[in-house]
């Protein structure tokens, strides 16, 4: 604290003193002051003493049947007011969040996966609504997403994320399953896989985390089988751009192999390998719960990304 503030006597200090002020300048009279507060006049005459002693002043002073301010009370009455009326509609009533007025931004943390499923509709959805709001996405991944939140202060996550702590609220979103995604002419291989060919054909492999093995090959291997993994890489749309005109194999998740963003004429089928499926979540942290503004954006977002995913389902 500054030495200003280490001069003042904070403990005698008391909202219910802010308030039995305010209630002797509108009523002029300790009785009815207390009558207005429910309490009790020896209460109200306690709290005027307190009053003269905090700010070093008489306040209100008795001519005949009316307690009349002092210059130092009729001075500081309006700041009185002022500070009860931000307490009250500031601090203490429940704020609401109007979108078209707010003019911050908005941070939402995204997977690689998420962001290039969602971000163009959610930009839309929230634009639309709040329209002088800046939009940032963040790259998170189920590891990084927990300091995300905190470093970067972002306001929710979309993602395949388990094991949230107390901390971390989250919303399910959907499931998500997998495809086998190829391009005919380069493999030669027809509208469906074998295991025999899973196994025989190169694989192109999405690694967030650089890894060159996942769960499928535990299971081969399990099985007695392996498969050969030719390259990896952590962004989809360069493994996307891989796989046309090269003999590569892929497994993605459904909807990202469903994307429009591309021209290419990849086939997709079901891999010959059983891939868990995996949810898709919205997470934000559990102290801004109750905050109007994140409470809408959860709203906007939740519902913006579960019918852009009923969207793409019906295209299938």
């Amino acid at each position: 604290m500054t030495s200003l503030h280490q001069d003042i006597n904070w403990r005698g200090v008391d909202l219910n003193l802010l308030i039995a002020f305010s209630a002797l300048m509108e009523t002029r009279s300790v009785t009815k002051a207390a009558n207005k507060l429910a309490i009790g006049q020896s209460a109200m005459s306690h709290n005027l003493s307190r009053l003269r002693n905090l700010l070093n002043d008489p306040l209100f002073e008795r001519h005949g049947h009316q307690m009349l301010p002092t210059q130092t009370a009729l001075e500081h009455a309006t700041t009185v007011e002022t500070i009860l009326s931000l307490i009250t509609n500031e601090l203490l009533r429940p704020s609401v969040f109007i979108p078209a007025d707010f003019c911050g931004t908005f941070k939402i943390g995204l997977t690689d996966y998420a962001e290039l499923l969602f971000a163009p509709a959610l930009y839309d959805a929230i634009h639309q609504q709040a329209p002088q709001c800046q939009l940032s996405f963040f790259n998170v991944d189920r590891h990084s997403y927990h300091t995300d939140f905190n470093q970067h202060r972002i306001d929710v996550v979309i993602g395949s994320m388990t094991d949230m702590g107390k901390d971390i609220e989250h919303q399910y979103l959907y499931t998500e399953d997998h495809v086998c995604l190829y391009d005919q002419r380069a493999t030669g291989l027809n509208n469906t896989v074998s295991l025999e060919q899973y196994r025989h054909h190169p694989h192109a492999l999405v690694s967030p985390d650089g890894k060159l093995t996942t769960q499928v090959d535990d299971q081969l291997q399990r099985q007695g089988f392996e498969r050969q993994v030719a390259v990896g890489s952590h962004n989809f749309l360069t493994i996307r751009h891989l796989l046309s005109g090269r003999d590569l194999l892929c497994v993605v998740s459904r909807l990202m192999a469903q994307l429009d963003i591309f021209n290419d004429q990849l086939t997709q089928c079901p891999p010959p390998v059983a891939i868990a499926d995996f949810d898709i979540r919205l997470l934000w942290l559990h102290r801004n719960s109750n905050h109007p503004r994140n409470q809408w954006l959860r709203h906007i977002v939740a519902n913006t990304v579960i019918t852009q995913v009923e969207q793409l389902r019906a295209g299938q």
